[in-house]
This record gives structure tokens, C-alpha cells and sequence, in this order.
């Protein structure tokens, strides 16, 4: 089995050409701890002269100036040791955010929507963010606060071993107190993830569906999800904490106890004469210099398993297998001819689509109609190459759609969905994505050409509105009239059928009204082509069909006759 990869891994992966800058925090952390320990040595010095009587103030001054010195030399290198940590940090960050986007957009959408767009969110900009802290301090700062105690308890030793020995009293408590707690964490701290996703994910459809819940009178049976979500996710954390507060008290109780040890101890060796007045002393001032990177240092535990599972959501991402397609274009396709040959499609581990064969010739006006979970969109996707197919071919011009580059196949569907997306700028810049270089004379023409200039004049800055939150051969319409009334429609499919004059149309309708004159008219049922034909030849001869259109007939009847009621 494959080895996976540690943190520490991702982390310089991440960092790029900026990881030295993690080696040159260590180097500099490493030599502010050494400028911090020599400070302890000269307190202990100046103490030793203190007890012999002398009263040379030079001296004294000398040393007290000293000891400011490397304070301010330690001062010094740690502010470049975190300076040098936060550049390569928000460069790891920034990978991280750049690689997730570019993920997303290589992988099939199946993969992306079988999660709630709410986790992607919290993860691309919530809790990659929340890493800055652990991550820019934690190399510095852990490093420092870890080796510090280390050099102080080797020079102990050397100093007395029994009073090394004794500093290590307090501490065995605190782990024992420490391994109690970890033992009750465990499961917690995944488990408050789990609940905190599922918070911000209820968060997000509670907010994009409050116009709808609002409509519809949903607002307290709405709302109580997130109120649901949000006491789960606070009994999580109540109930992790209640199990873990007394060995976590002990833990920062004990853990940094050195004089607990240190002081009954050292004053039993000096009264027995094994232990010298200045060593003793000197012992007390190291020992006090362990207490608070001890605790600097622990209090970072929980830190490092933040991130540890932070990075465990990102690698998950970024670890899925992308849409294998390659970067040259070999072979060019002939034409726009499009076949499906035997396309099978499993969605959620179910298979939706089962044999499709399906042939759509360059300029043909070819829709396809179903029942509501027929597979429809499903077709139009996998056209669209938003998904792959499980096994069978989609050719486009005779060229496997595999075998083409996803930009240029991209560049030959213009892919029209029932939700569309309005990015966060002007009206104009809208339109000119979709054409890059395009003159303001052109976004205009396009704007007009779609029937949509009119509407856009009549916005209070006309193409300047700033708007969102976001000429191929063959057009996808996936049931885009779906939510307009009959005369937008009308203006709309007036203006498709202008646009799409020579092209390729593959319209995905519920409307069946709208699609009456198409070349081809293929009956989608249950993940199978029930049937294919004009719309005279399925009115005749497929039942699903004639059933559909007089189940459309009917409502249509019966706004009509709604129309004229008011009229």
C-alpha cells in the first residue's frame, strides 16, 4: 500500500520556492533560545557573587547590561525568526487556496456536487485561514519553547543530576494527567469537525434559501435545522469538555510544577551538605525558566491536530483523480457531429443511464424529454464532458471527447443550465467572459442579439450595473426557460433561434410547446432512450410521449383559460 504523505510534507510542497524561509525561522528561533539561556547563566553568576559579599557595582552593572543586551537580541531574532514564518505561511495558504480552485475545476462535477458548496466555502476561506496562526507561530515559537527547557534541563543535569532529576516530579504527573485526557478526547476533536461542517453547511442553505422559506411561510420549521445544528454542535464541545477539564487542569497544573520537586529536594541535599548554597540557586533560576515554555509549548498541541485535519479535508480534495484529458490537440474532429455509443453512468453508486445510444448531426435542433429523474441533464452533461462516463464513447466530429483537450472541446459547447451565475462586477464584464478581448461593441451586439439589451438599458447604470455574487458550434439549453413566464420564454427562444442559425442545438425541455419542431425529439425513461422521432412520429407511436403532451396540453389549457378569466 502507498505510504500517505505527513504534514510536514504537504507543508513544503505547499510553501514552493518560499520553504527556506521555514529553515531560516528554525535556524533564527534556535539562536534566539540560545541568546534567552545565557541571561539564566548570569543571573546565576551574579548570584554566586552576591553570596561571596562582593560589592563591585561595575561589575553588577556590566552584567545587568549584558543581560539586556541578549533580550534585545532575542527580541530581535524572534521578530525575524515569525516575519520569516508568515511569508512562507501565507504562501502556503495561498497555494493551498489556488491549488482547491484549480482542483475543482479538473475533477468531474459529480464529485463536486455530491458536497454541499457550504464545505468548500468553509474549507477554501474558513479554515484554511484559521491555520495562520498555528502555522506561522508554530515553527518559531514551538521550536524556541521546546529546545529552551531542553539546553536549561541538560545544564541542570550537569549541574546535579539528582536536581535535574527532581524538576521531572511535577512533569510526570502532568503527562499522566495528560494521557487521561487524551484518552477522553479521543473521537472529540473529529467530531466537533464533523458537527461544525454540518453547522456551516446548514448555515449557508438556511441563508440561499431564506427568499424561498420566506415565500412559502417556512420560516420556524426552517430555522429550527440550524437551531438543531447548532445545539449539536455546542453539545459536542460542552460534552468534550466535561470529560476532559479535570486531566486538562492537572495536565497545566503539574506539567510546569518544577519547584514541586526542585525545592524539598534541593533544600534536603544542601542541609545534608551534597549541594552547594549557589548550585542550589542557581537550580531554583533554571528551573523557573522551564515553567513558561513548557506551557507555551503544550498549549500548541491542540493546534497541531487542528491543523492535522485541516490539511487531511485540503489533501482530500486536492488527492482525487482529475478528468484524464490531454494538453495537445492530435487529432482534430471532423465537423460537429455528436454520437453516444452504449454510455453507462453511475451517480451516488447507482447507475442512472444504461446503454444510451444517441446521434446528433451538425445543425440539427435535436431535444430531449422525460420524466422528472429521467437522466436528462444527466445526457446533456456527459455531452457537455462536465462528467465521464462509466464506460461506452461520446464522440464529437469522430474524435473521442477523451481524446480532446478540455479547452478546446469547452471552446465547442456553449453549455446553458437552468441556474446560472453572475459574478461579483458589471453587467458588461459578464457578458465579455465569455469572449476574451471582446470590444464594448461587441458585448453590446452580443446583448442584443440575445434579446437582453433592452432589459440591461432599463438597469439603473445600464451596462456598468454592477451585478452577481457568478460563439460555440453546439449550444446545451438544460431546461433554461425553466423558471421564465411564457413571454420571456418567447423572447428568449426567438433569440436562441437566431443565435444557434447553422449550429447545433440540444435543448433539455419541460415544456414541450417549445420543442414541437425540433429534427429529433429523444424520450428519455428511467436511464433509457425509450423512443426518437419528430413530434408527429411520437405522437403516433410512443405512449410516454402522447401522455406528456396531453398532460402539457392540459396545463396549458388551463393557464390560458386562468388568462382569460382576469383578462
Amino acid at each position: 500500500m502507498e505510504k500517505k504523505r505527513g504534514l510536514l510534507s504537504w507543508v513544503l510542497e505547499f510553501a514552493g520556492r518560499k520553504k527556506s524561509y521555514f529553515g531560516g525561522s528554525v535556524i533564527l528561533a534556535t539562536l534566539g533560545v540560545a541568546a534567552s539561556f545565557i541571561p539564566y547563566l548570569i543571573m546565576a553568576d551574579i548570584v554566586e557573587k552576591l553570596l561571596d559579599g562582593s560589592k563591585d557595582r561595575d561589575y553588577y552593572l556590566k552584567q545587568t547590561l549584558l543581560i539586556g543586551a541578549f533580550w534585545v537580541i532575542r527580541i530581535t531574532l524572534h521578530s525575524i525568526s515569525t516575519s520569516l514564518s508568515h511569508v512562507a505561511t501565507f504562501t502556503v495558504l495561498g497555494t493551498i487556496r489556488n491549488q482547491l480552485c484549480e482542483k475543482l475545476s479538473r475533477i468531474p462535477l459529480g464529485s463536486v456536487m455530491d458536497d454541499n458548496s457550504g464545505s468548500y466555502k468553509n474549507i477554501i476561506v474558513d479554515r484554511v485561514d484559521s491555520m495562520e496562526t498555528t502555522l506561522a507561530h508554530i515553527v518559531p515559537e514551538f521550536t524556541a519553547n521546546i529546545l529552551l527547557p531542553v539546553i536549561m534541563f541538560g545544564y541542570l543535569l550537569f549541574l546535579d543530576w539528582r536536581l535535574g532529576l527532581a524538576n521531572l516530579i511535577g512533569a510526570a504527573i502532568g503527562l499522566a494527567c495528560a494521557a487521561v485526557m487524551f484518552a477522553r478526547s479521543k473521537g472529540g476533536f473529529e467530531l466537533s469537525v464533523e458537527k461544525t461542517k454540518k453547522l456551516n453547511d446548514t448555515a449557508v442553505e438556511y441563508i440561499n434559501g431564506i427568499e424561498v422559506i420566506k415565500a412559502f411561510g417556512k420560516t420556524g420549521s426552517s430555522y429550527e435545522k440550524f437551531v438543531i445544528a447548532a445545539r449539536e454542535g455546542a453539545d459536542v464541545f460542552i460534552n468534550w469538555m466535561r470529560r476532559c477539564i479535570w486531566p486538562q487542569s492537572g495536565t497545566m497544573a503539574f506539567l510546569p510544577a518544577t519547584f514541586l520537586g526542585v525545592l524539598p529536594i534541593g533544600l534536603l541535599l544542601v542541609k545534608n551538605g551534597s549541594l552547594t548554597a549557589v548550585d542550589f540557586i542557581t537550580g531554583i533560576i533554571l528551573s523557573a525558566g522551564l515553567i513558561t515554555p513548557l506551557v507555551v509549548a503544550f498549549s500548541y498541541m491542540d493546534d497541531i491536530l487542528k491543523m492535522k485535519t485541516i490539511f487531511g479535508e485540503v489533501t482530500e480534495i486536492i488527492e482525487r483523480e482529475d478528468m484524464v484529458r490531454p494538453r495537445d490537440l492530435t487529432k482534430k474532429p471532423v465537423g460537429s457531429d455528436i454520437r453516444l455509443s452504449d454510455v453507462r453512468f453511475t451517480y451516488k453508486e447507482k447507475e442512472v443511464l444504461h446503454g444510451i445510444n444517441m446521434e446528433i448531426r451538425q445543425g440539427e435542433v435535436a431535444a430531449i424529454v422525460g420524466p422528472s429523474g429521467s437522466g436528462k441533464s444527466t445526457i446533456a452533461r456527459l455531452i457537455d464532458s462536465l462528467w465521464d462516463t462509466d464506460s461506452g464513447d461520446i464522440t464529437y466530429g469522430g474524435v473521442n471527447i477523451k481524446d480532446l483537450p478540455l479547452d478546446h472541446y469547452m471552446a465547442q459547447i456553449s453549455y446553458v443550465a437552468q441556474d446560472n451565475y453572475l459574478f461579483d462586477m458589471s453587467v458588461k464584464e459578464n457578458i465579455r467572459l465569455g469572449k476574451s478581448g471582446a470590444t464594448d461593441e461587441d458585448v453590446i451586439n452580443a446583448a442584443k442579439a440575445s434579446g437582453c439589451h433592452d432589459f440591461i438599458m432599463g438597469l439603473e447604470n445600464g451596462y456598468d450595473t454592477v451585478v452577481g455574487g457568478a460563439g460555440a458550434p453546439v449550444v446545451i439549453l438544460d431546461e433554461a426557460t425553466a423558471y421564465t413566464d411564457p413571454e420571456n420564454e418567447a423572447l428568449v427562444q426567438s433569440s436562441v433561434a437566431k443565435l444557434v442559425q447553422g449550429r447545433t442545438l440540444i435543448v433539455i425541455a419541460h415544456r414541450l410547446s417549445t420543442i414541437v419542431d425540433a429534427d429529433k425529439i429523444f424520450v428519455v425513461n428511467k436511464g433509457n432512450i425509450e423512443a426518437c422521432g419528430t413530434q408527429q412520429e411520437l405522437l403516433e407511436n410512443c405512449e410516454l410521449y402522447r401522455k406528456m403532451w396531453e398532460a402539457h396540453s392540459l396545463v396549458k389549457d388551463s393557464d390560458n383559460g386562468k388568462e382569460n378569466a382576469y383578462a
